[in-house]
């Protein structure tokens, strides 16, 4: 067994050879960090800028983490800047609207609550004369007893069984002294009483006898009430929530499963650090705060059906958000007292009554605490996700009839479900309209959005010729859209189940390219579009589309792939995530637009009646306005367009035998010289747009300029032109 002493002597040897090896010492570990420390400072100090770097000699050694560093943060005015100032007066006692809604609600629920009682008063009077002889036998019954002193029976009985003789007679003498005075009170009272009630049958009108008697009556039967049979019934059954407190809110933490929660709260701390004070938000609460290092609000909104059930409160009750501009580990958590779905919505104000300025805010629907949540429809264009059932037609049609409400709005309705949900509001007002997805159909909606490519650059052209002062921004105005002259009127396409454009064999690729133009260059020129799709995916919804609209719409879809695709890159990351909608959340969704981040709405719900109403209200207006025009007057698209041609045919007119090869901007010259009135401005690459389509590509042409330089342009082949025609001719229905 070694002696303690030969580690020792060990050690002690060890570190002699190292010393005489090396040149080394030992070092005192607390010395060489005070001095570590007092040389950090010196070496600070020894520099002009105060970065306190290491010498030129090396000698001086700089802290890597001081414990007492001179940069503290902003001051205390810098502090003040960047604060958050709370708004002093309550949100919904700002906005006029949610006011007069708050107030009606009160009033409605008052009106019915005295309606209800005045109603069945005479029950309640009935039911309290029959308690009345019961009553009347507890005040009898009750006042016997306190005259007897009953209540200090049991203690004088105590007395008894412990045979302690003089506390019992102390007790005793205490009894009868209580006993001979309330005798003496209850008998002044009972000829006080019989005394009141004889004057007043003989001294007093007959109301007041009525009025004695009657509060008499009720005051017994009050008394010989039931426990489990109240006499009034309530008139309105208030939600019963929870108050929602800070221990509420550790716990459920705590249940989620999250490390670094449990943690803390095994370590006697919280876990969440409350950034304000738990307060009233709405018809909820509102709790903000700090997760611990590492955790997310991405983390909380995974497990937000654990949360609910820690909270003890329905799914649709329960929101945890991140803060935009806060780290992302910055969660506010409201808990509804009823479930989001379920709650009572405020009164649509357009339901009724009311005309739309599409150039300006609109309320389409509410957020978690009941408020209005406005979109505006002028310079957008949107994208509708969801997966089926859960209220995407809806939410389309909504849309749409607000754009209804605009009399000078153009509206393009396409329904390819083909089960009539946009009838109210294509057969009321719109300009073309179509319901299913067959051939005629298709065909039907790319003669149109032909038609609105070429007044898209209709517009782009009379917008750049406006003077500045009329236009200043360039883009198209509530003004300049009043302006019947210059045609810029809004123009708003509302498609659901867009996937079937875009998928279709023959002509997807080139209503992608159509809608891909309308959706970058369209918002400036008034012109809208709003698809709406039960797939979205990339081959369903282009990237080119989804990437450039504005407004995202995002109902219940299932996983993070559609999520992204509607609500933009990395917003499942960003918890953002649709997936959380439960199936009862029918027209609840995620809302991206308005120049403000992702934010949970209900929509508005309208069903078939009520949008049939609302349609025949914007018919009514567009009448008025001499607006009303195209499919909703019976017009037919070729009635409305004027004289027929044919591109191709054109094109071979335009270029005769000899030129086997010949440039765009020539075919371009010759076509607006043959058709001036459809061809006038256009140029080489309007012709490789419109020929494209048909399946005719340009190519290097080689060729002479009017100065017969020798160049190569873009251009085409006669041969493929003549090719493209003679398989038309084959296929009577090919475009």
């Amino acid at each position: 067994m070694k002696h303690p002493d030969d580690d020792s002597e060990l050690f002690n040897r060890l570190e002699a050879e190292m010393s005489a090896d090396s040149g080394g010492e030992v070092v005192d570990l607390d010395k060489a960090r005070s001095a570590r420390a007092e040389s950090g400072d010196r070496s600070a100090d020894s520099n002009p800028d105060g970065s306190g770097a290491e010498s030129a000699d090396g000698s001086a050694r700089v802290m890597v983490d001081q414990s007492a560093p001179t940069a503290t943060g902003p001051g205390y005015l810098g502090r003040l800047a960047g604060a958050r100032r709370r708004s002093v007066v309550p949100e919904w006692l700002r906005s006029t609207a949610e006011l007069k809604t708050a107030a009606g609600w009160v009033a409605r629920h008052y009106a019915h609550a005295a309606g209800y009682h005045a109603l069945r008063a005479p029950v309640y009077a009935a039911r309290l004369a029959l308690q009345a002889p019961t009553g009347a036998a507890k005040f009898v019954g009750g006042t016997m007893r306190w005259v007897a002193d009953r209540e200090g029976e049991p203690v004088r009985l105590a007395a008894v069984r412990r045979e302690d003789a003089a506390e019992y007679l102390k007790l005793s003498r205490q009894r009868d002294g209580r006993v001979r005075l309330r005798t003496l009170v209850a008998v002044l009272g009972m000829f006080t009483g019989l005394a009141t009630a004889l004057a007043l049958y003989v001294l007093a009108p007959t109301w007041l006898q009525v009025v004695s008697v009657s509060a008499l009556v009720m005051a017994l039967g009050s008394a010989g009430r039931q426990a489990d049979a109240p006499v009034i019934h309530r008139a309105v059954e208030l939600p019963k929530a929870v108050k929602l407190t800070s221990d509420i809110v550790l716990r459920a933490l705590g249940s989620l499963g999250i490390p670094a929660i449990n943690q803390a709260q095994g370590k006697g701390r919280d876990g969440f650090e409350f950034t304000a004070p738990i307060t009233r938000d709405g018809p909820g609460w509102r709790a903000e705060g700090n997760l611990p290092f590492g955790v997310t609000v991405t983390d909380i909104i995974e497990r937000r059906e654990r949360l609910a059930s820690g909270l003890r409160r329905p799914l649709g009750c329960v929101w945890p958000e991140a803060v935009a501009d806060e780290h992302t580990g910055r969660l506010v958590l409201w808990v509804g007292d009823q479930d989001m779905s379920k709650a009572k919505k405020p009164a649509w104000p357009l339901l009724k009554s009311g005309n739309v300025d599409l150039f300006k805010p609109v309320a389409f629907g509410t957020d978690q605490c009941g408020r209005w949540v406005e979109i505006t429809l002028m310079y957008i264009a949107a994208v509708i996700g969801a997966i089926p059932r859960m209220g995407k037609t809806f939410l389309l049609r909504l849309l749409l009839l607000i754009a209804a409400l605009d009399p000078r709005a153009e509206l393009h309705t396409y329904d390819l479900k083909g089960t009539g949900d946009l009838d109210p509001v294509g057969n009321a007002v719109s300009y073309r309209h179509r319901a299913g997805d067959e051939e005629e159909d298709i065909e039907y909606a790319v003669r149109d959005l032909r038609a609105l490519r070429e007044e898209l650059r209709r517009r782009a052209k009379m917008i750049r010729t406006l003077p500045r002062d009329i236009c200043p921004e360039s883009k198209v105005t509530s003004q300049l859209a009043n302006m019947t002259s210059l045609g810029l009127h809004p123009i708003v396409v509302g498609v659901d189940e867009c996937q079937v454009w875009f998928e279709h064999d023959k002509y997807g690729k080139e209503l992608e390219e159509i809608c891909t133009d309308l959706v970058k260059r369209g918002p400036a020129t008034g012109i809208v579009l709003l698809l709406a799709t039960q797939r979205p995916d990339a081959k369903a919804l282009p990237t080119g589309i989804s990437a450039n609209a504005s407004a995202r719409f995002c109902l219940k879809v299932m996983g993070q792939l559609e999520n992204d695709m509607v609500l933009g890159t990395s917003a499942y990351k960003r918890g953002v995530r649709a997936t959380m909608f439960s199936w009862a959340d029918k027209g609840i969704h995620y809302f991206i637009g308005e120049g403000a981040d992702a934010r949970i709405v209900g929509s508005v719900y309208v069903d078939a009646p009520a949008a049939e109403a609302i349609g025949a209200r914007a018919r009514k207006a567009r009448e008025l306005a001499g607006t009303l025009t195209g499919y909703a007057l019976g017009e037919s698209p070729e009635e409305a367009t004027g004289p027929s041609y044919d591109l191709l045919a054109d094109v071979a007119a335009v270029v005769p035998e000899k030129e086997e090869r010949v440039w765009n901007e020539r075919i371009a010259a010759r076509l607006a010289e043959l058709r001036p009135d459809i061809y006038g401005g256009w140029k080489g690459e309007n012709v490789t747009s419109a020929l494209k389509p048909h399946g005719i590509k340009t190519r290097d042409v080689a060729g002479n300029t009017d100065d017969g330089t020798r160049t190569t342009r873009r251009g085409i082949a006669r041969a493929d032109l003549l090719k493209v025609i003679a398989e038309r001719n084959e296929k009577p229905g090919a475009a």
